[in-house]
């Protein structure tokens, strides 16, 4: 099920459409918004899926959270609900999922559902960016491409196959935040992508993880966490 947020400066346009939503059995939960503020709100404090957006909103419109939302990593899907058929150009310019002109009819509503559905299955199946700078310059890596992570103080140092990147998240709060994307920490100085390790060595008194040919420590509090971090992974030990 998706959850979304639905955004009126009419009250009862609200309701309808939340009505509407919440008896699709495809909807999770509806959280209602009366301003362009208040759905930017909700995406704060929520998990939201998609908006449904009044273009037509005092301050922020539809199509100014829209843009607001273009910039996120992983934006909700959009659709825009109003009865102005002039703004549609512009709002699949802005990669709107849907267009629906009221008043609303409940099968073209479903067909909203579907789309919406099939997006945000397509984006989870997305791999994960992280934002970097690379020498002044912006610019997106996939997750899953960093083979390991290094410890640089308050920052962490980023480790692809092509170049290293600093990011300025403590190692720490990368650890919390990867673990459920296959991160593990073996030792104060570093958290390592599983899928990247090739081989892992186990000798008393020494242990390692190769990551193509570099190797890596692995400290003693770290080595039972990364045995069964192992075994749940399939990596056998040498």
């Amino acid at each position: 099920m998706i959850n979304v947020v639905v955004a009126d400066d009419e009250l009862p346009a609200v309701e309808e459409l939340a009505f509407l939503l919440a008896k699709d059995p495809r909807i999770g939960t509806v959280h209602r918004a009366t301003s362009g503020a208040e759905a930017l709100k909700a995406l704060e404090e929520f998990d939201v899926d998609a908006l449904f957006l009044d273009i037509h909103m005092p301050a922020l419109t539809g199509l100014d959270i829209a843009r607001v939302i273009s910039r996120f990593t992983r934006p909700p899907a959009v659709v825009f609900v109003t009865a102005d058929e002039a703004q549609a150009l512009e709002a699949f310019e802005l990669a709107a999922v849907d267009y629906i002109l009221k008043p609303i009819r409940p099968e073209r509503l479903a067909e909203s559902v579907r789309r919406v559905c099939e997006t945000v299955e397509d984006d989870a199946d997305a791999p994960e960016l992280v934002t970097v700078d690379q020498g002044g310059v912006t610019k997106m890596i996939r997750r899953d491409e960093i083979t390991h992570v290094q410890a640089q103080g308050d920052y962490a140092r980023l480790h692809t196959r092509e170049g290293s990147y600093l990011i300025r998240v403590p190692l720490g709060d990368l650890e919390q935040q990867w673990s459920g994307a296959g991160f593990v920490r073996i030792h104060r100085g570093y958290l390592v992508a599983m899928d990247h390790i090739g081989r892992v060595k186990l000798q008393p008194g020494k242990a390692a993880v190769t990551i193509g040919a570099l190797e890596l420590p692995v400290s003693r509090r770290a080595l039972p966490n990364l045995r069964e971090r192992l075994e749940a992974h399939r990596v056998r030990p040498l």
